[in-house]
């Protein structure tokens, strides 16, 4: 589980490794190229400036990527919390009034991690985290496909389900196919043909280099063709990304406006960013156990204080609130990273890229960096995912397809609660099917004898007392409770109430009434 302690430094080569290596830093240029697109489409998302967005994925990859105990999760800003934000600029006036509350979001994490409040991710049972991860690669590839064919109404880092172009996620297809873009489908679809090519290179040197970075050049090289070459395959500006220069990015840069700290709603704000940030951030953290090829342990307290701190400063230098992301984190590992450097690098290379790189980084189609997202997506919902669900029986696929599709439907979170609400749904089922009286010995029409099974909750109370009234009064029953090793209070003092009312029932091996005088 995530909440064990770091194992020791010395578990691994990559723990003992202080500094990159060659794996975390291709690595980081994947979370980069996937990672800058995200920023910038949910700082839109949340109506705040594109500098937000920038900001809040430096924080998180460099601050939170340093204090975090996770050595493959990246933390930046979340698809999650776009609603609370857009919410929260409407409500408070200004993304920079808002930003007080990010800091006290941060503040409540640092608290949350000193009171070690991190098992609470142990009751998230893992055919959810399964489901959830599994939803978010159905969002990612239906999402993605738009941009794909080079429609690019809704912002990339956009997951909720209602779009702010008014359109859903199901009809954005739709609309996407009346709009495709000759150009950008060429590029996003030869880039996604390469990406499932390039392990199957006979080139083991070229296989070295990450087959995203390689989509993503390729995607970026073509695109300059198409508009050397003019025609209706030329790619507008508009299909690319749309970083800032340094200079007018700076510009940007919002203050917190201190005197939203004496609103009430500043304070409501942050806690609910705070708390949704913190089970944002603690989901990803077991799901980034299981994505991690090691399987390595890592605190969950001590990642709340990352977070916590992280968050803090998003605040005081005007970003978006962070959380750890499921789809950072996947790419990172698929990329082939293997410590926190390489989230450490990516947020340095988005700092790098906002200060000198804009120009530059606006060539990269948005198709291109759509087919990276689309196969990070294939993997996370790929039919192995499934099949082995299904083999694990129905209380373990009806949790999981509740969470993917509530997931799909609504948000992340809400998903989360459903999927948790449906595995106790299920293991509620399963107790009320165990059955608590079991025939002793062969059935007579004289006497009955039934024996407690081990464990007998309230939840059989009312099978107990159905089949005890269907034998009727001329039959003697038997109830034998000798291996019964967990007897719920109530049934206990029901039962010997109704023995108490019917002469002809007998308890043996009982223990006895609560509150009755022992004999």
């Amino acid at each position: 589980m995530s909440q064990s302690p770091d194992p020791s430094p010395s578990s691994s080569p990559a723990a003992r490794r202080w500094g990159p290596a060659q794996p975390d830093l291709l690595a980081s240029l994947v979370v980069f190229l996937v990672a800058l697109p995200l920023c910038l489409g949910i700082a839109l998302a949340s109506g705040a400036p594109l500098v937000a967005g920038v900001v809040s994925g430096v924080i998180g990859g460099v601050v939170v990527g340093l204090l975090s105990p996770s050595h493959v999760q990246v933390s930046g800003p979340a698809a999650g919390l776009t609603a609370v934000m857009l919410a929260a600029v409407a409500t408070q006036g200004s993304f920079e009034a808002v930003l007080p509350a990010v800091i006290i979001a941060g503040a409540l994490q640092l608290i949350l991690g000193a009171l070690r409040t991190g098992f609470l991710v142990r009751f998230v049972p893992s055919n959810v985290i399964t489901g959830m991860l599994a939803a978010i690669g159905v969002i990612l590839v239906l999402k993605q496909l738009p941009h794909l064919i080079g429609w690019d109404a809704d912002a990339m880092g956009d997951e909720s389900f209602l779009q702010a172009d008014r359109e859903n996620t199901f009809s954005e297809l739709i609309v996407a196919v009346g709009h495709l873009h000759p150009g950008a489908a060429l590029v996003g679809l030869s880039a996604l043909a390469l990406l499932f090519a390039w392990p199957k290179l006979p080139w083991p040197a070229l296989r070295r280099v990450p087959g995203p970075l390689a989509a993503v050049l390729w995607g970026t090289l073509l695109s300059a063709l198409f508009g050397l070459v003019g025609g209706p395959l030329a790619i507008e500006a508009s299909h690319n990304v749309a970083l800032p220069e340094g200079g007018a990015l700076l510009a940007q840069l919002p203050r917190p406006d201190w005197s939203a700290f004496g609103r009430p709603s500043t304070w409501s704000v942050g806690l609910t960013i705070g708390v949704v940030a913190s089970l944002e951030t603690l989901l990803s953290l077991e799901a980034s156990v299981k994505l991690d090829r090691q399987h390595r342990l890592v605190s969950a307290d001590r990642e709340l204080l990352a977070q916590g701190a992280g968050n803090l400063l998003s605040g005081l230098l005007g970003g978006l609130p962070l959380t750890g992301v499921i789809v950072r984190t996947t790419a990172n590992v698929e990329a082939g990273g293997e410590t926190r450097w390489a989230a450490v690098l990516h947020g340095l290379l988005l700092l790098g890229a906002a200060l000198a790189l804009g120009g530059l980084l606006n060539e990269i189609p948005l198709a291109a960096l759509a087919a990276v997202l689309l196969q990070v997506g294939l993997k996370l919902c790929a039919p192995r995912v499934f099949r082995s669900i299904w083999a694990r029986g129905r209380s373990q696929t009806v949790p999981f397809v509740v969470t993917l599709v509530a997931i799909v439907f609504t948000d992340l979170l809400t998903g989360v609660l459903v999927g948790l609400a449906a595995s106790v749904g299920t293991i509620l089922r399963d107790q009320l099917r165990v059955v608590a009286l079991r025939p002793m010995g062969p059935p007579s029409p004289v006497i009955r004898r039934f024996a407690l099974a081990e464990h007998v909750t309230f939840l059989h109370k009312g099978g107990i007392f159905a089949a005890l009234e269907e034998l009727g009064a001329e039959v003697r029953v038997e109830i034998d409770a000798t291996d019964c090793k967990r007897l719920d209070p109530d049934v206990l003092d029901s039962l010997h109430e109704f023995a108490e009312n019917k002469p002809h029932v007998r308890l043996v091996g009982f223990p006895a009434r609560l509150g009755a005088a022992p004999h």
